[in-house]
């Protein structure tokens, strides 16, 4: 009996992992930062890679944003300076490690790395959607 509960708990967890994706992701924009990323205002002189992003007042939540992740997709152009910036439909997957002070042109703020693989650079600026992301993880005995 046991064995069977244990059983059922493992299918459950992964029907949970697999089919429990956000249906609906928040909208807003995202710029870029080029390097150096250190130091920033989570982690100090910390290296965190380059798939990392500075955190608008809109996610910022009082340092609450920081090691969170977040997927991005670009979803268009927010000016006719390049009218189709998004390299297909791809999205990136970066780690909020920094804040984007007030002024910050875009929701997040997302390293010149991230930005570059969803989005032509040369746009500066571009609309996309955005979702936590949080890894799944079953661990067994």
């Amino acid at each position: 009996m046991a064995a069977l509960r244990g059983l059922l708990f493992l299918v459950m967890a992964l029907a949970f992992c697999f089919f429990s994706k956000t249906v609906v992701a928040d909208t807003g924009t995202a710029t870029y930062y080029t390097p150096p990323y250190v130091p920033s205002s989570c982690n100090g002189f910390q290296d965190d890679g380059v798939m990392i992003a500075a955190a608008s007042d809109a996610i910022w939540d009082n340092r609450g944003a920081c090691g969170r992740n977040y997927e991005v997709k670009c979803e268009g152009a927010t000016n006719a300076g390049d009218p189709h910036p998004c390299r297909g439909d791809q999205s990136v997957v970066v780690k909020i490690v920094d804040y984007c002070p007030p002024g910050c042109r875009g929701t997040i703020d997302l390293s010149q790395e991230a930005f570059a693989s969803i989005a032509d650079p040369d746009a500066g600026k571009i609309k996309i959607s955005f979702q936590q992301y949080v890894k799944c993880m079953i661990l067994i005995d």
